[in-house]
């Protein structure tokens, strides 16, 4: 759902693509396991982007996802490449503030204090590895997304220190010659 402000709202976030280089098509869901937000996107090339992502509610870590920003958003990502190249890697970056590596102190990860992987997926990749300091980065490996193809990624976010305001970096990679 788009709200007043133009702003893509779903769950306790509100998304945009005023950085540029891509189109938000649509938002749906709550944040939950059972119900994750999906953002559906087009990139339009091989180049980084950065998702904006917003509280629209107020934060109480660890209560309902109805009702607050709780610090645990479930996100789904399908990134359409609306490139002219095919891309072979796809990596994403958190960042507490924009163009700033995420460090350990702020609290944002891809659930960083946890080994369990089944919150991590791809349908077009086979493998995934997470960086964590001094970077909270995760770059999916061993596939490819062609152009005017759909990808699907699905990850889960934790913000122990939540803050109103974070960023999604998206870095899709092209073959290197």
């Amino acid at each position: 759902m788009v709200g007043d402000d133009g702003l893509w709202l779903a769950g306790a976030y509100s998304f945009s693509d005023e950085l540029g280089g891509f189109h938000i098509i649509g938002v749906r869901g709550m944040g939950t396991k059972a119900d994750p937000i999906v953002v559906s996107q087009e990139l339009l090339s091989a180049t980084p982007v950065t998702l904006v992502i917003r509280t629209t509610r107020p934060i109480r870590p660890f209560e309902s996802p109805i009702y607050y920003a709780n610090g645990i958003l479930h996100l789904r990502i399908e990134v359409l490449n609306g490139s002219e190249q095919g891309w072979v890697e796809f990596e994403f970056e958190l960042q507490e503030l924009l163009g700033q590596a995420s460090v350990f102190g702020d609290g944002l990860s891809f659930d960083q204090r946890t080994t369990d992987k089944s919150n991590i997926s791809s349908d077009s990749f086979i493998e995934f590895s997470r960086d964590f300091e001094p970077y909270d980065k995760l770059l999916f490996r061993n596939g490819k997304i062609d152009p005017c193809r759909t990808a699907v990624f699905g990850f889960l976010i934790t913000d122990f220190t939540p803050k109103r305001q974070f960023y999604l970096v998206q870095d899709p990679r092209i073959p290197s010659s």
